[in-house]
Order: structure tokens, then C-alpha cells, then sequence
């Protein structure tokens, strides 16, 4: 091309900044290539020949293509498009998951977004055998070979049957629920958090008379209904089962001097943070923060590492 628009070897060596002995090789090269003469050569100029008139048409939309391989690749390399596959816990509200998802969008519209609801264990399980590249984890967990974004707290309520006494409290001691089996989600989704709760009820003079399993909405809500069962969740678990908060059976209300919470970040491989997860990063912890009443959980003191997880104590 740069020989054809110049019809000189110097001027073209010269805006390809290379010498001119070089390039005349690389054209013979060429012609010997692709079996044909591209330019006819005399000691005062150089003319393009019939055949290389048709052909620089096709090594114009080459180089361009080749540009835009280039150009893709490096979006790729800085997570500007391709595939993100990431991960969501279970306990995240609907509302938080759309407000997650319009955000990226936003910020992100040429990214392939491959979302999937994974639990805590599942998440880490996938990150070490290299199937996620970014999820939204509780804490306590093991973080090893992970970044973590913002951490941020959800106080937890407890979730009573309308009619209970407690129900008629703005605020419930988690004393006053002695006497309750507890639903809880199941211990292998998150084992650190599970017992962290577990022995906060405890602390707080909670010890339920068994614990129950479940996490889909309308389970959990059967059993507290009808087995003297409270649920524990923060406020938007409750407005799942009922969208406008007035669920005729059911009545959230948050626990005196808040004693109980999730803790929640952006997880993903050390290294691996690169646009694309930043994006989702940003995304996610905005969402949380307007549409799940998460804010930032910011240690007084440093973080120590304990068997399992690393969380200050």
C-alpha cells in the first residue's frame, strides 16, 4: 500500500521508517508469494501494475480487518468486551439483582454478562477450579488467593408470624425469641457464616430449640407460619415473598442494638481485576448499597486470619 500510494521506494521506506533495501525485498517476496508482478520498476519511478491495482484493494480491507483484530483483542485483554462470568448468593433480592444488572449495562454494554446464583462454598469451589471470574461472597470465608472489594454490612431482622407477641414490638431482643426453632440456610453454603450467626444468637440469649433448613422464599415462609419458626434476613428478604412489604401473614421487624449482620464483597482471582471486573465491582456494591441498606463495614482494627477465613476478630 505505502509503495503504491508513494510510486517511490525511498518515500514509502521512509513513511514506513525503515530503509529502502529492505522493503524492495519484502515487495519481491511478495510478488514471489503471490505468483504476480505488483510494479513495474525502472531507475526513475515506480509504476503499480494491473494486477496490483486489483489486489490493493484486498490488502486495504486486510490491514483493516487486521486492525480490528488487534483493536478487539486489546478489549479483550483489558475486559472492555468478551465474557465475564460472575456470581450471585442466593439471599440477594431480586430488586438488588435488576439495579446490578442496569448498572453494568451501563457501564459495559459490549460485555457478554454470564450470571449464575452460586452459595459462598459454591463460589470459592469455582474460583479454585478457575469457572468464575468474579461473585459476590459472605464473610466470613476463605479468602485466600482473592481481592476483595468494599466490605459492607446488612443488619439482619427476624422474620415472625403476624400474630406472634414479638410482632407487636418495633425492635425484638433476640432473648425474646427463646422458645422459636430457627430457619436457617443450609450450613454448606456458607459453614464460617452459618456458625458465626449461630453463636451471635447464642451471645444475645438465643438458642433455638432446633434449626431448620431452607432458602427458597415460599419454604422459608411455610415453615415460620406453620412450625413455630422465625427466620433471620435483612429488610429486602422480606419484601421478596411480598413485593410491597404488606405480606398479610408475615411481619419483619430488626433485632434491639442490631447484634446480627451479612457481610458482603466483591470477590475475585488476585490479578484477574481488570476493567470488566471492576465494572461489576462498582455495580454491585452501588446496588447493594441503595437497594439491599448495605453500607461500608470498615474494621476498627486490623484483619487477623483465622482456620478458615480471614476476618478481623
Amino acid at each position: 500500500m505505502a509503495v503504491a500510494e508513494e510510486s517511490h521506494f525511498g518515500r514509502a521506506a521512509a513513511r514506513l521508517g525503515m530503509a529502502q533495501p529492505p522493503l524492495s525485498q519484502r515487495i519481491q517476496r511478495l510478488e514471489r508469494e503471490l505468483g504476480v508482478r505488483l510494479f513495474e520498476r525502472t531507475s526513475r519511478q515506480v509504476t503499480i501494475t494491473e494486477a496490483g491495482t486489483l489486489l490493493l484493494a484486498e490488502a486495504r480491507e486486510l490491514l483493516a480487518r487486521s486492525d480490528s483484530f488487534l483493536a478487539a483483542a486489546r478489549r479483550i485483554r483489558d475486559g472492555e468486551t468478551g465474557l465475564l462470568r460472575a456470581a450471585l448468593s442466593p439471599d440477594i433480592s431480586g430488586e438488588t439483582v435488576a439495579a446490578l444488572l442496569a448498572d453494568f449495562r451501563r457501564r459495559h454494554a459490549g460485555l457478554e454478562l454470564q450470571l449464575h446464583e452460586l452459595s459462598t462454598a459454591q463460589q470459592l469451589a469455582a474460583f479454585a477450579a478457575h469457572e468464575l471470574d468474579v461473585g459476590i461472597v459472605h464473610h466470613p470465608c476463605d479468602v485466600a488467593g482473592l481481592e476483595l472489594g468494599p466490605l459492607l454490612r446488612r443488619d439482619l431482622g427476624v422474620l415472625l408470624p403476624r400474630g406472634a407477641a414479638e410482632a407487636g414490638l418495633g425492635e425484638v431482643p433476640l432473648a425474646a425469641l427463646s422458645g422459636y426453632d430457627l430457619v436457617l440456610f443450609p450450613r454448606d453454603s456458607a459453614p464460617a457464616v452459618y456458625d458465626d450467626l449461630l453463636t451471635a444468637c447464642a451471645r444475645g440469649g438465643y438458642t433455638p430449640t432446633a434449626v431448620r433448613h431452607g432458602q427458597g422464599v415460599s419454604f422459608v415462609r411455610g415453615l415460620v407460619l406453620s412450625s413455630g419458626a422465625v427466620a433471620l434476613g435483612p429488610r429486602d428478604t422480606h419484601l421478596l415473598a411480598a413485593p410491597d412489604g404488606r405480606d398479610p401473614d408475615l411481619v419483619w421487624r430488626p433485632l434491639a442494638g442490631a447484634p446480627l449482620a451479612w457481610r458482603h464483597s466483591v470477590a475475585w482471582p488476585k490479578g484477574r481485576g481488570d476493567a470488566a471486573v471492576g465494572a461489576f465491582a462498582d455495580a454491585a456494591t452501588h446496588a447493594l448499597r441503595t437497594t439491599a441498606d448495605a453500607r461500608t463495614d470498615a474494621p476498627s482494627r486490623p484483619l487477623h486470619l483465622r482456620p478458615a477465613s480471614e476476618f478481623w476478630l
